[in-house]
């Protein structure tokens, strides 16, 4: 039984990539992943929206590995698991882990741009137009930083639990205090597993429309990305239009399917780097 759900899984897997990869292998090539869409998206390329994704991302993983870490240390090495803040804790992440994205988009629309962005423009920018309180790619990616902020919380705690107690009090006896314990033994121990959460964080947050569509994505820009508070164009929201804006679907087809496996190839390939990374840090802890 185990057996057939496994090759169902896998057949529906390659028939999905394979379906992508069919469709869209043909439109790739390097004008396409190095000239923005031309022609009302029914030609050109997507580097704009590559490059935007790439940035979001960046920007998210800065956003969301310290947070993340930071609570995961806190719930295991500093509360008890028996205490009312650990539970309340606890519970607020398997809530926040169950909250539909486009909510979190909402909320990235209220929060950040609204409260905090509106906030910084009546302090220091009330002469101008709004600098900050508009959409922009830094609160797109502290948005999604949210939306992936469970899933590096627990894997961080998942690899903290598997480090010896051993090397723990070894450290004590050492004389080291616990924060040393932990910024010198505990972290570096457990970066394979950190770096798992980002990796993970980085797979759910590529492909993520709803949060970034409030929040800081646009449909076509004729420039990239240079600051914080710029919008950005994105390959799921550029994916996301030209599924449903496009005045002639059938003709844009090809380059959506391109743009489709673009997008598949650059998760897959900002995990590879991420699992090398991890990789090399798992050797090296290996020889010390």
């Amino acid at each position: 039984m185990t057996l057939m759900a496994v090759v169902v899984i896998v057949m529906m897997l390659v028939i999905v990539v394979g379906n992508i990869v069919y469709g869209g292998l043909g439109t790739i090539n390097w004008k396409f992943l190095t000239h923005p869409p031309e022609q009302g998206m029914e030609a050109g390329g997507v580097f704009p929206a590559i490059f935007g994704t790439v940035f979001l991302v960046i920007l998210m993983v800065i956003a969301v590995v310290p947070i993340g870490v930071l609570t995961a240390v806190y719930l295991y090495e500093y509360t008890r698991p028996d205490s009312w803040i650990t539970h309340l804790i606890r519970i607020a992440i398997n809530n926040l882990a169950g909250v539909p994205s486009i909510v979190f988009g909402l909320f990235g629309l209220g929060f950040f741009v609204g409260f905090i962005g509106s906030g910084i423009d009546s302090v220091f920018f009330y002469d101008e137009g709004p600098v900050w309180g508009q959409p922009a790619i830094i609160w797109a990616a502290l948005t999604l930083s949210l939306l992936t902020l469970p899933v590096v919380i627990v894997a961080t705690e998942e690899a903290l639990r598997t480090i010896p107690q051993e090397f723990k009090e070894a450290s004590y006896a050492l004389g080291a205090t616990k924060l040393q314990t932990i910024i010198r033994i505990i972290i570096p121990q457990a970066m394979p597993g950190i770096f798992t959460g980002s990796i993970l964080a980085v797979s759910r947050g590529a492909g993520e429309v709803a949060p970034i569509m409030f929040t800081g994505a646009a449909y076509y820009l004729p420039y990239l990305p240079a600051k914080l508070n710029d919008q950005f164009m994105e390959l799921g929201y550029h994916i996301y239009v030209m599924a449903t804006q496009s005045p002639d679907v059938e003709k844009t087809k090809p380059i959506l399917y391109g743009t489709v496996l673009v997008l598949l190839l650059l998760t897959f390939l900002l995990n590879f780097v991420a699992i090398l990374i991890r990789s090399r840090m798992r050797k090296k802890r290996a020889n010390v």
